[in-house]
């Protein structure tokens, strides 16, 4: 079964994509979840994997994070072949990554402050007051100047995700992970958080892969995606979900982005 390509321009030059998958397989022991997966995320994309529940996206990504190896395939970062490098060589490479997990795994005897400030105690040469001076720009980045001083149990669910958000960006990374990041959180909250991460995308100039299923963050930020699919195991399609949306190119697609309503006649189609 092949995919289907729905990117709205030519794809860009190879230099700036920042992930080449080649062949992955992923799973756990045995079971293989997804197989033969290859794509490119490209730089400053707002990457979607989407899929429905329990297709493997958050096996996907923790894969790409380092948090699972792959049962077969490569994964590319530039030219480094990430999972056939030295761990030593792996490990320093995390460091450019941000990563802002569901729950937004804040030290929960700890200050915000305190959590953002964690990866640059363990990964920076900088003095404490630098540090600090770090640790409270990056919670204005996100909306939370002056909370600096709070518990995660005293803020809500949206400002927590943030604060996550500010933690992730603490070694100014690259490239920054979601795993459903508008998981628990209100619609205006949601809406907040992706005019956030879009914000923060065009202000830092970094790439953004997001794992989620929520409809309305997937076709109101993200400009490139693939969708995995529970049957065949593998991508079914690839490209801007808007696209994908209005001219799906599997009933499967359509029904997902238009929340399970079956495709108006003449569109979709059968994969080639």
């Amino acid at each position: 079964m092949k995919t289907v390509n729905a990117r709205c321009a030519p794809a860009p030059d190879s230099t700036q994509s920042v992930i080449d998958v080649r062949g992955l397989n992923i799973g756990y022991d045995s079971f293989t979840v997804q197989c033969d997966l290859t794509f490119t995320v490209n730089r400053q994309d707002v990457f979607v994997i989407m899929g429905p529940s329990g297709c493997g996206k958050s096996t996907l990504l923790r894969a790409l994070v380092g948090l699972l190896p792959p049962l077969a395939g490569q994964v590319f970062y530039g030219d480094m072949d990430f999972w056939n490098s030295p761990e030593e060589k792996r490990l320093r490479h995390l460091e450019r990554m941000g990563l802002l997990f569901q729950n937004g795994a804040l030290w929960s005897s700890m200050t915000l402050a305190e959590n953002v400030a964690m990866p640059l105690e363990r990964h920076t040469s900088l003095t404490p007051a630098e540090i600090r001076d770090q640790a409270a720009l990056k919670l204005s980045l996100v909306g939370l100047a002056g909370f600096e001083d709070f518990y995660p149990s005293e803020i809500s669910g949206g400002m927590r995700k943030r604060a996550g958000l500010a933690r992730a960006l603490a070694l100014d990374p690259e490239i920054v992970f979601f795993d459903e990041p508008s998981a628990g959180l209100d619609p205006i909250s949601a809406a907040l958080l992706d005019e956030l991460i879009l914000q923060l995308k065009e202000n830092l100039g970094m790439t953004v892969v997001l794992v989620t299923h929520e409809l309305e963050s997937i076709l109101a930020i993200g400009n490139n995606s693939i969708f995995l699919d529970n049957a065949s195991r593998t991508i079914l399609a690839r490209g801007n979900p808007r696209i994908l949306r209005q001219n799906p190119p599997h009933p499967e697609i359509g029904r997902f982005l238009n929340r399970g309503k079956s495709p108006e006649p003449g569109q979709g189609g059968t994969p080639s």
